[in-house]
């Protein structure tokens, strides 16, 4: 059994230590730009000795400012032209192409990059991958290049090294196909059936611990993030668990774990669905508003239900609250990547806006958003059903339908 490596093509460079941005000189800007001009984002670097025009590659100048942000956009990262964590890792994970290494799963050192996505997508087509394409060989993957080499004759190892390429190469113009985990997500939808009842929920409010995040002043006085943060999940925990539905928290009051970390409390949980709370902050005080997220690549993945809870949420939460509608948006952010369930974050409104910090550190502004969200999250249970109007949902109302549905009643 060959071991993974690192073959030709693959990212040679470790993280930069430090955020970079525009105005500053780093040796780790070289490689940034080789890799931006290798995916399109950039003029290769060898072109401008044909001009004649001086690039220094170590500076990040404009041309380089623009090339990271519309590659942000594209990976579907925060637009700030800032290549800090999120951004080197995506710069490296989109530097791989299939075959330029050995791919496995490894306990210790998981395994990330374009190339696993390739992998996984042409797993899907083939019918034996059913989750989300999202560059993580995980076990899930592990598995599926198993069967799939079971199938195929091949050594079952879940190593994809030259001899199975070779294969997938072979049938990659042979076979095609859609998504199996959104046929896989929305049958498990509708087999669950409309009752919230018995449905487990992890709510993730954001920041914890020692991170307060920014302090605002409120109706009964000073507040900060975490603690809106942590009073709406109570808020919204308290209505669900009086519905009858299982919910956890993703971490206590005095801890502010990683997005890593809380995805792999929502998978040990074994939740149906995970909504994360948090608040979004701008420079400018005139930026406002909520918008939710859900996991969509630019490989084409999304997770069509967190994308309809998405919906269901803007659709309900702006129309109780008055909050600007910032609409849903397809992230690849690891909160919403390593969980096995669909996962949706939801940014409430903007910290830094006058506006939206007064509405949140009310009580009746918390209440109107956590009824908002059980709401969305009974719509998309109930796949069309026995609807009601947007942001007319009563929490009576939900408590009705659960009622009815469980003694076989219709509903008026």
């Amino acid at each position: 059994m060959s071991s993974p490596s690192h073959g030709a093509g693959s990212w040679q460079g470790g993280s930069p230590g430090e955020a970079l941005r525009r105005g500053h000189r780093s040796r780790a800007l070289v490689e940034i730009r080789a890799t931006l001009a290798t995916l399109g984002f950039l003029e290769n670097p060898d072109e401008h000795m044909t001009t004649g025009q001086h690039v220094a590659l170590d500076v990040f100048d404009d041309e380089l400012d623009h090339a990271v942000r519309a590659f942000q956009q594209r990976r579907g990262l925060l637009v700030d032209g800032i290549v800090g964590e999120a951004t080197y890792r995506a710069l490296k994970e989109a530097s791989y192409r299939l075959g330029a290494r050995t791919l496995a799963h490894q306990f210790g050192a998981p395994m990330y990059g374009d190339d696993i996505a390739t992998l996984q997508a042409r797993l899907q087509d083939l019918g034996f991958y059913t989750a989300l394409v999202d560059g993580y060989f995980g076990l899930q993957t592990h598995n599926a290049l198993m069967s799939y080499q079971r199938e195929y004759g091949l050594a079952p190892d879940g190593i994809c090294g030259p001899e199975t390429l070779r294969s997938l190469y072979f049938l990659g113009s042979r076979v095609t196909g859609g998504s199996l985990h959104a046929i896989r997500e929305e049958e498990l939808v509708r087999r669950s059936g409309p009752r919230l009842s018995g449905k487990r929920i992890i709510i993730d409010p954001g920041r914890g611990g020692s991170d307060h995040g920014l302090i605002v002043s409120g109706p009964d006085g000073p507040i900060s993030e975490a603690d809106m943060l942590w009073d709406l999940a109570s808020r919204l925990e308290g209505r669900m668990t009086a519905i009858g539905m299982e919910t956890y928290l993703s971490r206590p009051i005095n801890r502010s774990p990683s997005d890593g970390e809380r995805a792999a409390t929502a998978n040990v949980v074994g939740a149906d669905l995970m909504i994360s709370l948090r608040f979004e902050r701008h420079p400018s005080p005139a930026a406002n508003g909520v918008a939710s997220f859900y996991f969509g690549s630019s490989h084409g993945s999304v997770s069509t239900i967190g994308r309809n809870l998405a919906d269901f949420i803007q659709r309900e939460v702006p129309a109780r609250t008055g909050l600007l509608d910032c609409r849903a948006h397809g992230r690849t952010w690891d909160l919403l990547r390593l969980t096995r369930m669909p996962s949706v974050q939801v940014d409430v409104g903007y910290i830094t806006s006058p506006r939206d910090s007064h509405l949140l550190s009310t009580r009746e502004c918390r209440d109107a958003i956590a009824e908002g969200i059980l709401a969305a999250v009974k719509r998309l249970y109930l796949l069309g059903k026995n609807d009601r109007p947007t942001g007319t949902f009563t929490f009576a109302e939900l408590l009705a339908h659960e009622q009815s549905v469980e003694h076989g009643r219709p509903v008026v």
